[in-house]
């Protein structure tokens, strides 16, 4: 059973995400100690972490980012910012996806699902070009580890998110060919439509 994080500090919204999730077989926790939410996260062990932007004390950005510090777990924005700065803020400090308030539950879960299909479930183990034995992706000397999240080129390591992971393995296997964007899209969302194309841009630059 997936365990879903929430961070948000309106308990009312909390309350309903929870009884939500819990409906479609979830389990989930909201955070009570906001000035530090990290301890409460690393007990819970979540899957997915919902994280709100306006946040006692830090706001999500700075969560976020705490967050990937030490994970790579997929975290999904819910925010009454609807601007397009907020979205594309959210995505560069490490967020997978952004949902807008008023929140509208058929769509929440649905994403929910897309995300944690993506990094767990069906489309979670890759085709196409085969990794190595260390689960490796080797295109001319830069090799992508799809267990530890990292490129490689030469002796130099970074550290990607889940979606620069899955972009980076999309564009290798297909080494010497053009990739269009909505094969793109489909890589990285179940539910392209949902997706505003800026966000994939983000993605792709800060890739």
């Amino acid at each position: 059973m997936y365990r879903i994080f929430i961070v948000e500090d309106d308990p009312k919204i909390t309350a309903v995400l929870k009884r939500t999730l819990e409906k479609y077989g979830f389990q989930a926790s909201g955070v009570s100690e906001f000035r530090d939410i990290m301890p409460e996260l690393e007990v819970y062990e979540p899957h997915l972490v919902m994280l709100d932007i306006n946040l006692p004390y830090y706001d999500g950005y700075y969560w976020c980012r705490q967050i990937r510090k030490k994970s790579n777990l997929p975290i999904i924005f819910i925010s009454a910012r609807a601007g397009e700065m907020d979205q594309v803020m959210a995505i560069e400090n490490g967020g997978d996806d952004y949902i807008t308030k008023p929140i509208h539950l058929d769509l929440f879960i649905a994403k929910i699902k897309s995300v944690l299909r993506r990094v767990y479930g069906d489309y979670a183990v890759s085709t196409g070009l085969a990794p190595s034995p260390e689960n490796e992706l080797n295109i001319q000397g830069l090799r992508l580890n799809l267990s530890r999240n990292e490129l490689i080129w030469q002796k130099r390591k970074t550290q990607v998110s889940k979606n620069e992971q899955l972009l980076a393995e999309c564009f290798m296997q297909q080494y010497g060919k053009t990739v269009s964007r909505d094969q793109l899209l489909g890589t990285l969302w179940d539910n392209a439509q949902f997706v505003d194309d800026n966000t994939l841009t983000v993605n792709v630059a800060r890739l």
